[in-house]
């Protein structure tokens, strides 16, 4: 069994650079809510599901904003912009 000191030393393996592609995680969020989104607009069984929908559209939209945000100012080279997700690609 490792205690506490030894455990401290190791490192998690890096991720496998699949799963540090943000785009096909986004673009699937945003197939399926767009999807939901129009099931409920579409059968009328399923029109309590039209503000959550919308929702989560309008969610998808701000967060994918922000990550755009972000990823724009790593790529200027801002103070405190967060890393990590994308490797920087030049353009």
């Amino acid at each position: 069994m490792l205690n506490a000191m030894s455990r401290q030393g190791l490192e998690p393996p890096p991720l496998p650079p699949g799963l540090l592609e943000v785009w096909p995680v986004i673009g699937v969020g945003a197939l399926g809510w767009l999807t939901a989104t129009i099931a409920a607009f579409v059968v009328p069984a399923l029109e309590t599901w039209r503000p959550v929908t919308v929702a989560g559209l309008a969610t998808g939209l701000l967060g994918t904003g922000i990550f755009l945000w972000q990823r724009d100012a790593v790529r200027r080279g801002a103070r405190g912009a967060q890393t990590g997700l994308e490797h920087h690609r030049p353009q």
